[in-house]
């Protein structure tokens, strides 16, 4: 068998066209990638196929033209646009003589060149080693059975068998850290709920502008770029609405079409600020030709995170690049805002943002801690109706004491049907015939 290539920087890049697919965009994005991990792409050979070939993925005769290429340009890496089978991987290396990258491969290396933190860093090794231990093989020399003999006799286990075993052990390991991770952030989110601070969760296609707009939102100094994935490490920072009440943003990794999904698994921890939050900013680029189709693959892992049912508010970004476009909000036939036209590079429109926030949050279901005097039965009657009561006691004093689920300005119409006055201020606890509600 061969030894496997080292190392190299020098790239040619494989992207063929397969039915239903933009050719294309998706090739633009790809050299995009490739750039982002610091390839140098000597060429960029493409073709069509209805299907991958089973053993070499691009089939003999293009695999032959790559091999040539290769040779002639001198490239050490051979880059894919398309996820290879541990098989395909290995024959197209020892056909090429030349390392060989699919696409997950790919973003996964963009991924360790950008985590930072400390979970960032445990989230990437995890994806890579659960993506590695699919391509542990006999293909190298150093996995031989060990011999017996004098000094050589033991379990006999190949050093394939022991990468495993210290793969599988490692994976367990990060797991068990990311675990406490995930233990901490629910711990966080668990606090300002019970703060009734609400948490606005960015979300986009990668390159989308969202670290820049929560630059803007925020006045936080986040590192942003025009790199696809920016941005891994997700920030949290408090920003206060114009009514004066606070929130909480964050920004999270951006999305990708075909996100790997050893990366979707191995980012659990992180992608759960997008599942738990109040209301998500989907961050669309105006100035993307492909936006659709780009809103439609966010909505996608959206989806395959469990976070399909979550609010959302589209923010379309990047207006100053598009001369038409001008700051506004749009609204559905009920007037619900749900899209915002913004320039978080000028601050266009981000007032308005600001606003549409603020009236979207009005509508989602605030846990609340309601203390009601015995003459409010009525309004109680109707939070039952309302399936808004998720636990009830009743006190010394005759007093109700009940944890309800409600949007502000419904509680508040309520209460005032009911001929009582709310305080949704936690730190206020009024008399009787008011209501106390201590946010949770």
């Amino acid at each position: 068998m061969f030894e496997r290539p080292k190392a190299g920087q020098k790239a040619i890049l494989v992207h063929l066209e397969f039915p239903g697919t933009d050719y294309e965009s998706d090739r633009q994005e790809f050299i995009e990638l490739a750039r982002s991990a610091g390839a140098e792409a000597l060429a960029v050979i493409g073709g069509s196929r209805h299907k991958p070939d089973p053993g070499l993925f691009i089939g003999s005769g293009k695999a032959e033209e790559v091999a040539a290429a290769v040779a002639a340009q001198g490239a050490e890496l051979v880059i894919f646009n398309h996820t290879l089978s541990p098989s395909q991987e290995r024959n197209l290396e020892k056909l090429l003589r030349a390392r060989v990258l699919d696409r997950t491969g790919l973003i996964l290396d963009i991924f360790a060149t950008r985590a930072r933190s400390h979970e960032g860093k445990l989230q990437v090794e995890l994806a890579q080693l659960q993506h590695i231990a699919t391509r542990l093989v006999r293909g190298w020399t150093h996995l031989e059975r060990q011999r017996g003999g004098i000094g050589l006799r033991g379990p006999g286990e190949t050093q394939l068998e022991t990468d495993r075993r210290l793969i599988r052990d490692r994976i367990a390991s990060l797991k068990r850290q990311l675990e406490a991770v995930r233990s901490r952030r629910a711990r966080s989110r668990a606090a300002r709920e019970r703060n009734a601070v609400p948490t606005v969760s960015l979300v986009g296609y990668t390159n989308a502008g969202k670290s820049t707009l929560f630059n803007a939102l925020t006045g936080d100094t986040a590192y942003a770029s025009s790199r696809l994935f920016a941005t891994l490490d997700t920030t949290v920072r408090r920003m206060p609405l114009a009514a004066g009440d606070p929130i909480v943003v964050a920004d999270t990794v951006g999305f990708i079409r075909d996100l790997p999904h050893d990366l979707v698994a191995a980012f659990r921890a992180t992608l759960e600020e997008a599942r738990e939050a109040a209301l998500l900013l989907h961050v669309v680029d105006a100035a993307d030709a492909e936006r659709m189709a780009r809103i439609a693959q966010v909505e996608d892992v959206l989806n395959e995170i469990g976070a399909g049912g979550v609010p959302r508010l589209q923010v379309f970004n990047k207006i100053d690049l598009r001369a038409e476009e001008t700051p506004r909000i749009e609204r559905d036939d009920e007037g619900v805002a749900y899209r915002v036209f913004v320039s978080a590079r000028t601050g266009a429109g981000l007032e308005l943002l600001r606003e549409a926030i603020a009236e979207r949050l009005a509508r989602v279901p605030q846990v609340r801690e309601l203390v009601l005097p015995p003459q409010a039965a009525r309004l109680r009657a109707q939070l039952f109706a309302c399936n808004a009561v998720l636990d009830e006691r009743l006190d010394d004093g005759g007093n109700f004491h009940l944890r309800v689920a409600l949007p502000a300005a419904q509680l508040q119409r309520l209460c005032r049907d009911a001929g009582l006055r709310v305080d949704v201020d936690a730190q206020v606890r009024m008399a009787a015939p008011s209501v106390h509600a201590a946010t949770q």
